[in-house]
Formats: C-alpha cells, structure tokens, sequence
C-alpha cells in the first residue's frame, strides 16, 4: 500500500521505516530540501544520522506526494498543523484518509487537530480521521525496539485499518479505541506534565519529586479529558499515562529537556529556543490552564507552571506553592 507522510522529521521519518518494514511504500514530503537530499541520495535518517531503507523516497513538491497515496500521515508541528492542512485542501481531488502522529494543541484556539481537519478539508475530500499515539520515542523506535501505540478513531474501520497498517510481530504493536478526544488531549497535556518534571528535576528536587510530579499530573490529564468529553480510561491507558511515563522521565523527551534547563536557570523562550525539535509543552501548559478556568479544574501542577511560564513567579517558588497546599484526601476520580 502506498502512504504518504507529511513532516519527514525525527518521527516522521522513523515511521516511514515501520511502514517500509512492512511492505509499503512510503513517500515523505518535507520543505526542507537537506532532509529530503539525505533521504534520497544518502538513505540517511535526517535527525539520527542511522541508515534508512533505500525505498523510503522523500519530495519537497506537495502536488507529487498527495497523487502518491490516498493515505495522509501527518507529522508536523501542531502550531504549524492549520497551515499545512490549508495547503492540502487547495490541491486536493480525491478522498483521503488522514492519520495524525503529531502531539499537541494548536496556539491561540486551544484546538486538537480532528477540529482543525474537521474545520479546513473539504467534505468532499474527507475520507475519514485517526489519531496514532501513545509512549513512543523515535530514537528508539529507529532502533526497532518494542513498542505500543494506540490508533483511535469515530469509525471502528478506520481504526482497524491503521492498526494493520503500522502494527508488526517484532517491535511494534497497535490496540485501537473509538475516544479521539481522550487520546489527542492525553497526548498533548502530558507535555506540560513532562516540562515540570524536567523543572523539578533541573531544580536538582530528585527523583521522589519527579514521581509526586508525575502521579499527581496524571490526576490533572484525566480531569481534562474528561472535561472536554473523552473516557477516563483513556487518559490512563497508552495516550495518558504510558506517553506521560517515557515523557517525563527521559532526555529522549524534549519537553523534559526543555523543563530541565528551565529549571536550571534558562529563561523560557531560551530553553525552547535552545532545542532542535519543537516544543509543544509550553503551549500545553497554556491550554490546559484556559481549559481549567473554563471548566472550573482543580489543576494545581498545571496552575504552577502558567504562572512560570507566564512570568508571574520562579520555578522554584512555583514548586514550594505546590507544597505548601492545604492537605487533602488522594482521590483519582
């Protein structure tokens, strides 16, 4: 089967990889002509300088890889998603399927990307949404170790569909869900957990803290996924706290990067700015706020992190106020 991948960076590239180990071909557009000359000509893998299979082909042309395949990965930043996808529309002349890999919630309207797609392609055109996600760093996924990820969708068949797609018997393993909502918001919110354990951690607080940190925010991604209408056990299943887990306890992760320099001293905009990836966690942390005002959420992690990030306090006074709460009951439901 062919696919095409929109985003031939770290993850967009090592799935193609999975793709190509199980028989299909893959072609990745990406604007970066480097990427796409590395791919090419040296079957090298753009991020990790590892060898890619000779068949994976890469275009910088948007025409050429929509004709190549009625299946549509994307996998580019969520502030960049909108931009992207209109660009898609405008050359679209036949249904496709659109699986989204990317994490994140986009700038200014606190969207997932199923409203985003749902709000820029066409009808017409729409030949169904799954989102593919779960705890899964591309440097060792490369490397072909084991790993799950969960495809969920509205449409059962669509979600049996990329789960047979991606899934294979020595390394990689898919289960399927109909709660888009729980998986896209886990999969994003965990990131403003990930930036707080990085800060805790670069605070020089330990490991009991980052545990504290990381058991108490998964209280907080269930309280919004539940709010904006997804399951409960969504938000502890693969998308909650299996991405939260290898998120916010691992230099793989770059929202952890970022949060470790932040607290080690770097302002804000520096430590994102200092990463070769992008960040989503700070948007993150800003969302999930706007949602807690809006629905009326205990989020205390959360809480702390926005006036940090918005200037208002220190990460280490944001952490001794998370502290220094009234004592309560713990309760997870």
């Amino acid at each position: 089967m062919n696919v095409t991948i929109i985003g031939g960076g770290a993850w967009g590239t090592t799935l193609a990889q999975a793709l190509t180990d199980n028989s299909h071909s893959v072609l990745i557009r990406d604007i970066n002509e480097a990427f796409v000359e590395k791919i090419n000509k040296r079957h090298i893998h753009p991020f990790f300088d590892i060898v890619i299979p000779t068949s994976i082909k890469a275009t910088t042309d948007l025409d050429e890889a929509l004709d190549f395949s009625e299946i549509i990965v994307l996998c580019v930043p969520t502030k960049a998603m909108r931009s992207v996808l209109v660009d898609i529309n405008s050359k679209l002349t036949s249904k496709k399927l659109f699986i989204n890999v990317s994490k994140g919630i986009e700038p200014e309207t606190s969207k997932r990307v199923s409203e985003i797609v749902n709000e820029v392609i066409k009808k017409k055109y729409f030949g169904g949404y799954v989102v593919l996600s779960g705890p899964s760093h591309a440097e060792e996924l490369i490397l072909r170790k084991a790993t799950a990820l969960v495809a969920a969708s509205v449409l059962k068949k669509n979600a049996k569909d990329v789960q047979e797609l991606f899934a294979n018997e020595k390394y990689l393993r898919v289960y399927t869900s109909d709660d888009v909502i729980g998986v896209e918001t886990g999969g994003a919110i965990k990131n403003a957990i990930a930036i707080v354990s990085g800060v805790a951690f670069g605070l020089g607080l330990g490991e009991n803290a980052r545990a504290m940190l990381i058991t108490r925010g998964i209280k907080e991604i269930v309280s919004i996924v539940v709010a904006l209408g997804g399951k409960m056990e969504t938000a502890y299943g693969l998308s909650g706290i299996g991405d939260l887990i290898v998120t916010a306890s691992s230099m793989n992760s770059r929202n952890y990067q970022c949060g470790l320099r932040i607290g080690k001293g770097m302002g804000v905009e520096e430590a994102v700015g200092s990463l070769t990836q992008s960040v989503e966690g700070i948007r993150a942390i800003v969302a999930g706020y706007e949602i807690g005002k809006k629905y009326n959420l205990d989020l205390p992690i959360i809480s702390a992190a926005y006036k940090v990030v918005n200037g208002q306090c220190s990460a280490k006074e944001a952490l001794t106020s998370l502290l220094g709460r009234s004592l309560k009951e713990e309760r997870y439901w």
